[in-house]
């Protein structure tokens, strides 16, 4: 193998939970919610799908569906399918579903698997390249730089800059047209067997893991070294 694609969320990094996430904009509005009140907003929330890189929604209102299905073509089909969702859960001011949102651009918002900066850092050793490919409505670069993973990737295809999205073999070969690789050394790493093993139409072989709680995931990326061998 020459080259290693990684998506983002579920793969190198996760989103923090609900839970957190909503107490934290809440915090920073200075609103307050009782015990109770913070935990059934959260448990609605998560129900709606409404965190990015959550748990999906348990059902998307019909009025959504249309910009649900292509929200990840844009920046702005993504916030407005994610705010729409959020909106769906009453919330004590209007303003928090875009707080809501925006917090989780955040690189605070985000932990790295534990194993991620081990396995970038053996890949850029063996001089194998590293792109990232992720369904995604906004600039994900930061949220690398501030875990100091920035350094081990070597290019970023992400959805909203280019129109299109996973499992559409385009994308895929764009990632591996920047790092100058053919698709058949090229092994693509991610979590969602839709989206990421649409790779395998191209000719890149596909390795999955599991989209877990960082502490319950503490090893699933080490077997790409061997495949890369």
């Amino acid at each position: 193998m020459a080259a290693v694609l990684f998506d983002f969320s579920g793969t190198l990094f996760r989103i923090e939970s609900t839970e957190t996430w909503l107490r934290a904009v809440l915090d920073d509005r200075g609103v307050t919610l009782s015990g109770p009140e913070s935990a059934e907003a959260a448990r609605a929330l998560r129900a709606a799908g409404a965190l990015p890189g959550g748990a999906p929604p348990l059902r998307v209102p019909e009025e959504l569906a249309g910009v649900w299905e292509v929200r990840d073509e844009s920046s702005e089909l993504h916030r407005a399918a994610y705010t729409g969702l959020s909106r769906q859960v009453p919330l004590p001011d209007p303003g928090l579903h875009d707080a809501l949102y925006d917090r989780h651009m955040t690189p605070c918002a985000w932990s790295p698997y534990p194993d991620a900066v081990e396995v970038l850092s053996a890949l850029r050793e063996r001089g194998i390249a590293v792109g990232v490919v992720s369904n995604i409505g906004w600039d994900l670069r930061p949220v690398f730089r501030e875990h100091g993973l920035d350094r081990y990737v070597d290019t970023y295809v992400l959805s909203y800059e280019h129109g299109i999205r996973k499992p559409d073999p385009r994308l895929f070969a764009t990632a591996c047209e920047a790092l100058g690789v053919e698709p058949g050394r090229t092994l693509m790493v991610g979590d969602d067997r839709r989206a990421d093993g649409g790779a395998a139409a191209l000719g890149c072989r596909v390795h999955f893991v599991d989209h877990l709680p960082v502490a319950e995931r503490p090893g699933a990326l080490r077997p790409v070294l061997e495949l890369v061998r």
